[in-house]
């Protein structure tokens, strides 16, 4: 992809009212954001309009409706964006198709108004894509290049999950979720990228895909959409991918690996926990880097990035210099507190993998000191059970581990912690309880770890208020 002079923003001629349907959400408050920066006046609705996503979009000017009532849409709603959490029966879908508006899904909205006009950096995987895509935006932004990006999460670096930028890229997190109620279709294949990032690929999203064949056909719809001249970077070391690209692929392709010596892009751990590497480009070294980052996973997301990067035109030794400047986004392995030394993490834990990966690159990086894990099942696929199996196993990096239990959970967490012996340190109904027992059972140099992906019902404020009142 070569180097491209600066654009302005991206915008429609004649700037269209908005009003977005499930507003609070990481993708849909950041097409919020795009739309108001590039000159429309947006509205919406969400069930649950709350910090910092409600303050964040209320900063920006965006009036925000609470609830999925009839009364959500205004007399001249303008264009409809439809979230995928959106459903036939919900008052102000029927609202909506009642009055005959005009409506679209929110991919399909950022594909139209949005992308035109940009090269685009689809990053997609089940799992890394949220860090991998902000440090895609941020090794643009360091050398210069003012990327847009639309991220679902909130990079360190930037602060806001989304921006248009002036530069020709514009990095996106593309997920494999469906678009809408109405486009069952995967999010990624709106965006028609110049550079197709794939990090790795596992079975997920339960409520939606039966096996983790019908996600490898969505990837491959991916992969069909990028141009002859563009790239598909692709993990070397995954074998779900590379059933993906044996099902076709059109464009020119470079792989990375932290196993394979034959692949274009290599890394060679220099420090056990991942915090320094050597990076070797067709089994050449070509630059080390010291970063703030820990696991394996991560130098494996950074080296996508790399690749990717280089394939958009950036000088590899800029590239290279911009990592040790990289801050992760929220929650991933975030550190919230520290006191008397107990030092507390939130995680956005949603499978096994990640679970795994996340705890060994702790470990790696605090030696023998204790870990303790509290759980909270909250994605769909976890909440059914499908991995309950593989829990276990993910967790044996942790010295102690905590589970809340929910009304609704598709499983039982007696047998499923059963396998852990010792480490399982107990299994809570509500938050208020969980937080009382690991105020009894911490010790100075604890490593404390929140794993969810969803709001884990205030633990991380109550653990916060406790370690203030301990130290």
């Amino acid at each position: 992809m070569p180097a491209s002079p600066l654009l302005l923003p991206i915008m429609s001629a004649a700037p269209q009212p908005l009003t977005i349907l499930g507003i609070c959400g990481t993708f849909m408050g950041g097409l919020a954001a795009l739309a108001r920066e590039a000159g429309h006046p947006v509205g919406g609705c969400d069930a649950a309009v709350y910090p910092p996503m409600s303050t964040q979009l209320e900063a920006l000017g965006i009036h925000l409706h609470e609830g999925y009532g009839a009364d959500a849409l205004t007399d001249e709603p303008g264009l409809v964006v439809v979230g995928n959490a959106m459903k036939r029966g919900m008052p102000v879908v029927e609202a909506m198709l009642q009055r005959r508006l005009a409506y679209v899904s929110g991919p399909e909205w950022l594909a139209r108004e949005i992308l035109p006009g940009r090269r685009t950096v689809a990053v997609a995987g089940t799992h890394g894509k949220t860090t991998t895509s902000s440090l895609l935006a941020w090794i643009f932004e360091a050398c210069g290049a003012d990327p847009g990006f639309l991220i679902g999460g909130v990079p360190g670096n930037f602060g806001v999950s989304a921006r248009l930028g002036r530069g020709a890229a514009f990095i996106v997190e593309a997920d494999e979720y469906d678009s809408a109620y109405f486009d069952k279709r995967a999010k990624f294949v709106h965006y028609r990228p110049e550079i197709a990032l794939l990090n790795n690929l596992e079975f997920d999203h339960a409520d939606i895909y039966d096996d983790l064949g019908q996600i490898e056909r969505q990837f491959h719809h991916l992969v069909r959409t990028v141009p002859p001249d563009g790239w598909v970077i692709v993990n070397g070391d995954d074998a779900a991918l590379a059933r993906v690209l044996a099902q076709g692929c059109w464009s020119r392709v470079q792989r990375f690996s932290l196993e394979r010596a034959d692949a274009h892009w290599r890394a060679r751990l220099d420090q056990p926990d991942g915090s320094a590497f050597t990076v070797f480009r067709e089994g050449q070294v070509v630059g080390s880097v010291r970063w703030p980052l820990c696991g394996r996973h991560n130098v494996a997301n950074a080296l996508g990035a790399i690749a990717a990067a280089v394939a958009g035109g950036l000088d590899l030794a800029a590239v290279l210099a911009a990592l040790p400047g990289f801050q992760p986004p929220r929650r991933r392995l975030e550190r919230i507190a520290s006191r008397g030394r107990i030092t507390l993490y939130d995680d956005f834990a949603h499978h096994p993998t990640a679970i795994a990966l996340t705890l060994a690159g702790l470990r790696a990086r605090v030696g023998s000191a204790r870990i303790l894990v509290a759980l909270e099942a909250r994605s769909a696929t976890m909440r059914r059970g499908v991995h309950r199996e593989a829990l276990a196993g993910s967790l044996a990096a942790a010295d102690g581990v905590y589970a809340l239990a929910r009304d609704g959970q598709g499983f039982d967490w007696e047998p499923v912690l059963a396998p852990l012996g010792s480490k399982r340190r107990g299994i809570h109904g509500t938050a208020i309880d969980l937080a009382a027992a690991i105020n009894r059972d911490w010790q100075p140099g604890d490593h404390i770890v929140l794993m969810s992906n969803g709001s884990f019902d205030g633990l991380s404020a109550l653990l916060r208020n406790r370690l203030e009142a301990h130290a």
